[in-house]
């Protein structure tokens, strides 16, 4: 990794060339805690402190502007940022899209937003909520970039149509490998949006330089992106472990390695592993399964001891970027459970992401299809891979004229 990135935010503080545009204007910030400089200071805080822009209002996605709500559906309100006197809009309140009121309160928004490199992780849903009211108000974007901690990597089925929701933005694999710019990119051409967005490109990011493989690893402080992103090793594994959200098992929320780690009292890990590695052991490549024992402190499971899986992808000597594949290990999982458990209450029903009429595990995925994967006795690791390698090359191809960096 060059020893010279520079994130978008950066590039912006330090050439007031680039920020000439923005002269006069009203400017918006849409960030949340990990949109901070090379040094860690907040990027509200950093812009504010330019004599030549005028900062008008900030804006909060999901979790907060200050990072402070611990889980889906608990909501931000609005307020008045103590420090510098202006509004602080939630969307993730009242409401997911920008209001009209809002949009009327700047003329150029700035994005800064940390992504994990997951279709689910919904600032990208916001992301295209406020293109969309940007084209429709006149108002102009800028996205500063930022890099994909999961790096290019793509894998599992692309979001089929009509399911559509704020963990799903559009037809993306659940790994799709791209910046925010580039998806700003994206969903310009994609929704034919008539809307002025600049993409400040970072400078210097190498997407698989090692060992971070997309995060600029003893480069950059990892500030978390929400609070159950505490790591690289989490961003990695998150496009398989969010899956356990529609599940009754637990993705180790209450514990110091959330979405790391999977489990519940009343299986058997040393036997889910086996049966992982019986079924598919091609599934399990570039990381390593370890069999460890957790007690949530809240959330699933609170207060009980749990048999669990962790997947460690942190070592250099076992872990394999381009050969992990966290979408299919964690389906796998699924599958050796009813294996082992046929009837095993795996599949949660309760209000995920203000839907209440459709299977969380099916509005995660985009479509029935892995579930009813999971459910099919008679499927195989082929069947899957019938399913989503044709979504996979697909996406390799309408997401190449996308792609910034090289």
């Amino acid at each position: 990794m060059s020893a010279t990135i520079r994130f978008g935010l950066d590039r912006l503080l330090a050439d007031a060339q680039l920020r000439r545009p923005l002269a006069g204007r009203r400017i918006g910030l849409l960030a949340h805690p990990a949109s901070v400089t090379r040094d860690l200071t907040h990027a509200l805080d950093a812009l504010a402190a330019l004599p030549d822009l005028r900062l008008s209002a900030a804006f909060g996605p999901q979790h907060g502007l200050r990072g402070d709500k611990q889980d889906n559906m608990v909501e931000s309100p609005d307020f008045v940022d103590p420090l510098h006197r202006i509004p602080v809009f939630s969307l993730y309140g009242e409401v997911r899209r920008p209001t009209a009121a809002m949009m009327d309160s700047f003329d150029v928004l700035l994005v800064d937003l940390q992504d994990l490199g997951c279709r689910i992780y919904t600032f990208i849903t916001t992301l295209r909520y406020i293109l969309e009211e940007a084209a429709r108000h006149g108002k102009s974007v800028w996205v500063l970039d930022r890099p994909n901690p999961a790096g290019r990597p793509v894998e599992g089925t692309l979001l089929r149509p009509g399911w559509e929701s704020f963990v799903g933005a559009g037809a993306l694999p659940m790994r799709h490998g791209l910046t925010m710019g580039e998806l700003a990119q994206w969903f310009i051409a994609t929704l034919q949006l008539d809307v002025d967005c600049q993409v400040i490109r970072m400078e210097g990011w190498q997407a698989d330089a090692a060992p971070g493989y997309g995060w600029p690893l003893g480069e950059r402080s990892w500030v978390n992106p929400s609070p159950n992103a505490p790591n690289l090793s989490m961003a990695r594994a998150y496009a398989g472990t969010v899956m356990l959200e529609g599940t009754t098992l637990s993705e180790g929320r209450g514990t110091t390695r959330p979405l790391e780690l999977f489990g519940a009292p009343d299986i058997d890990a040393r036997a889910l592993i086996a049966e992982m590695r019986s079924l598919a052991p091609h599934w399990l490549h570039g990381c390593v399964l370890r069999e460890c024992w957790f007690e949530p402190t809240f959330h699933k499971h609170a207060g009980k001891l749990c048999s669990g899986v962790q997947i460690h992808v942190e070592d250099p000597a076992h872990y394999a970027h381009h050969a992990f594949r966290p979408w299919r290990l964690q389906a796998l999982a699924f599958k050796a459970l009813r294996r082992l458990q046929p009837d095993y209450a795996l599949w949660r029903d309760f209000a995920y992401e203000y839907e209440h009429d459709r299977l969380a595990i099916d509005l995660i995925n985009g479509s029935p299809l892995l579930r009813e994967w999971v459910d099919d006795p008679a499927a195989t690791a082929p069947d899957l891979d019938a399913l989503a390698t044709p979504d996979e090359s697909a996406w390799h191809e309408t997401r190449a004229p996308f792609l910034l960096y090289p």
